[in-house]
């Protein structure tokens, strides 16, 4: 083990001196970025199609290149399934991420390369430890194993040429051999299909490891974490784990969770770091401990552009690079892959906190805010709100959705939330008044629609009993992995169907 730590130290130091280049030339590498992809690609299908191979300028690239979504290249992504090759990207394409849709539910089958595995995931992951490490080098979290909860995804066959599941599954299956001695429980364990299922496994196998940290999406973890504690019958997870140190986390945001990891790992060295891993590549990690935005990764294979939420709407918004981005604006991220996503609109929105260096936080969905009324609540406004609720009153939020109350003749539209508490406020009245308070101290147009309750009431909260979200959840059949709770949503389709499953 010394021996390892050494070799890691090494090129740990070695990449950091790396991510510090990019720090002070992040146009300059970025635009090296895009030039290495324009070429990779200029004799694929799409390529041809576009002329990449005559490609001198990012203004060029923007110019010919459309924006797409997930619908626009389904056609491509269904010949690839087949077995098809060349077509987005050189090399072989056979395995697919697969990610839950954001239209009617629908599923995504996003290409994984051999390059977005080597070259993005991976090597993000191998950053993460060099962060880490840098941060707290008297570390022992490579003196243990590292528990990762994946998602409730098999692998699966398209045809005899591809393969698709979670991403957590596509990346079990391609890592090294060597990673199986620094990671738990094994691969047989982690791709049972069956969460339920996987969930005992997991407890079983790993209860006596000797677990230093832990990664994945924190609320299918508090899961664990609670599942571990009822097997054990011990009162928190140091008395199974002292060794514990590290929750890396992504997917949702932590805030809502972060008191309850306290209460179940009550420990001063526990740490919590945020990455932004998705199916479509690794964007970014927190690179500082005692700061809560991440470090945009701007050499992993990936090139970013950032259209701002104001124009998103426009037939053709602007789409800013890196160079001219500014803090505090909410973007809509698009991304260029070395997996062949071109100028591919991921879904996700975010907000610059710094641009020396560039760091981000994610701020929601462009599908998934509260816009009824002309309000624009995002994700983050109402994380904060809910934050700053539970602060003033005691109370914890479990889990949550909201979505608009709509006028009627007798009353002014509202937003519903719906919230399962882990601790009740202690007063509803004011954890109602605080929130409300809060969403019109950060949005300027929620406080206009507020303005003596002309178009908006103050928020209607129903509380909801412990579990509540969990058997919604496997009700829908999305349990784990990277199965999310819909936030925010501008229409009553999820508290609708929730009121309805309630009443059961």
């Amino acid at each position: 083990m010394p021996i390892l730590n050494s070799i890691i130290s090494w090129v740990n130091v070695k990449r950091l001196h790396q991510i510090d280049l990019f720090k002070q030339y992040p146009f300059d590498v970025q635009q090296e970025v895009l030039f290495r992809l324009l070429e990779q690609a200029a004799k694929t299908t799409w390529g041809i199609q576009y002329g990449f191979d005559s490609i001198f300028s990012i203004e060029e690239f923007q110019q010919r290149i459309p924006i797409s979504t997930y619908e626009d290249i389904t056609p491509y992504v269904n010949r690839l399934r087949e077995g098809e090759q060349n077509l987005l990207w050189p090399t072989e394409i056979k395995w697919f991420a697969k990610s839950s849709g954001t239209t009617a539910d629908k599923s995504k089958f996003i290409p994984v390369s051999f390059e977005a595995l080597e070259d993005c995931h991976f090597r993000g992951g191998k950053d993460v430890i060099a962060f880490y490490t840098r941060e707290r080098p008297e570390t022992g979290i490579l003196k243990g194993k590292a528990l990762t909860l994946g998602g409730s995804s098999q692998i699966n066959k398209f045809s005899n040429q591809s393969f698709y599941g979670d991403l957590s599954a596509v990346l079990i299956e391609n890592l090294p051999f060597w990673a199986n001695f620094i990671r738990t429980p094994s691969a047989e364990v982690a791709l049972i299909p069956e969460f339920e299922e996987k969930l005992k496994k997991i407890v079983t196998h790993t209860f006596n490891e000797n677990v230093t940290s832990i990664a994945g999406v924190p609320s299918w973890n508090l899961v664990l974490l609670q599942s571990v504690l009822d097997y054990t019958g011990k009162k928190d997870i140091l008395q199974v784990w002292p060794n514990l140190e590290l929750f890396t986390h992504g997917g949702i945001s932590f805030t809502p969770y972060r008191e309850q990891f306290k209460k179940l790992i009550p420990s001063e060295r526990m740490n919590y770091l945020e990455t932004y891993n998705a199916s479509e590549g690794f964007f970014g990690i927190q690179d500082e401990l005692d700061r809560d935005d991440m470090l945009l990764m701007l050499d992993l294979g990936v090139f970013y552009e950032f259209i701002p939420m104001d124009h998103f709407h426009e037939p053709k918004p602007p789409a800013y690079t890196v160079r001219d981005v500014k803090e505090g604006v909410n973007y809509a991220l698009v991304i260029t892959t070395n997996a062949g996503l071109w100028r591919y609109m991921i879904g996700d929105t975010i907000m610059f906190t710094s641009l020396k260096p560039h760091k981000i936080k994610i701020t929601g969905r462009t599908k998934y805010y509260i816009n009824a009324f002309g309000e624009e609540v995002i994700l983050d406004n109402a994380e904060k709100a809910l934050m700053n609720a539970c602060r003033e009153t005691g109370a914890v939020v479990k889990e949550y959705t909201a979505g608009p109350l709509y006028m009627s003749r007798k009353s002014q539209g509202a937003h519903e939330w719906i919230i399962e508490f882990e601790t009740e406020p202690g007063n509803m009245e004011r954890f109602v008044e605080v929130l409300d308070q809060t969403l019109c101290s950060i949005n300027s147009d929620y406080e206009a629609k507020r303005y003596k309750n002309i178009t908006l009431n103050e928020p209607r909260i129903i509380s909801v009993e412990p579990g509540t979200f969990y058997r919604w959840m496997q009700h829908r059949g999305k349990l784990g992995g990277q199965n999310k709770i819909p936030r925010l949503s501008n229409d009553r389709k999820y508290l609708d169907e929730l009121a309805d499953f309630l009443t059961r």
